[in-house]
């Protein structure tokens, strides 16, 4: 699937990071003119890649419920706080994709939860909706990687589709790097549906009956 037309950088500027737990890191957060859905993504560059080296890539969407209130019916906001750190050390972007409850929208996802609550899985409550499953296109996503030369990457993630998409879209995926197991008490039944159900690289059984 070739890309709808290139995107370029419109800005870049450094940003000081420091999480909750008192981790700290340097980014380098670029902006774009000309992605394909219109929306501010940003990429944050992270540690140095070495010369000759593959950057270390995680493509992340946004959710306000995790990456920012610490919600535990997820595992984005820890999956967020490894990949930084990981991306830190071996150099490489983390892309912050505006794609709130797998495309659905903030407040859809949250009446989502409300389905969820009554025994549907995470899957199956955004088609009660209406709503496709995963509404995510990460054409904006290779758009931004080619902008920024990475066309040959490591992608950190549990997703096969994420991989599948950006090889479709032109960039290279050599590897893909499985993040860490999140668990809590109340997202076992969303990583658990996740594996089953869309076939994430989750290491649960080891965890869980």
């Amino acid at each position: 699937m070739p890309l709808p037309g290139p995107a370029t950088v419109r800005s870049h500027v450094r940003i000081p990071l420091t999480f909750p737990d008192g981790f700290h890191v340097e980014a380098e957060v670029f902006t774009f003119h000309g992605l394909a859905d219109g929306a501010e993504h940003l990429a944050l560059a992270l540690g140095t890649v070495p010369e000759g080296g593959t950057p270390l890539v995680r493509l992340h969407s946004e959710c306000l419920t995790g990456d920012v209130f610490g919600s535990d019916r997820c595992d984005c906001g820890p999956q967020l706080r490894e990949s930084v750190e990981r991306i830190g050390e071996t150099g490489g972007y983390l892309l912050y994709l505006r794609q709130e409850g797998r495309g659905i929208g903030l407040y859809n996802k949250l009446d989502a939860y409300a389905l969820q609550d009554s025994g549907l899985d995470t899957y199956d409550a955004n088609t009660a909706l209406g709503l496709p499953e995963d509404g995510r296109d990460y054409t904006a996503a290779a758009q931004m990687l080619a902008a920024l030369g990475a066309t040959g990457i490591d992608l950190l993630s549990n997703n096969p589709d994420k991989a599948a998409q950006l090889a479709d879209l032109g960039i290279a995926v050599r590897h893909r790097v499985p993040t860490g197991v999140h668990l809590s008490a109340s997202n076992v039944r969303y990583l658990r549906a996740k594996v089953e159900r869309t076939g994430h690289s989750i290491e649960l059984s080891r965890l869980v009956g």
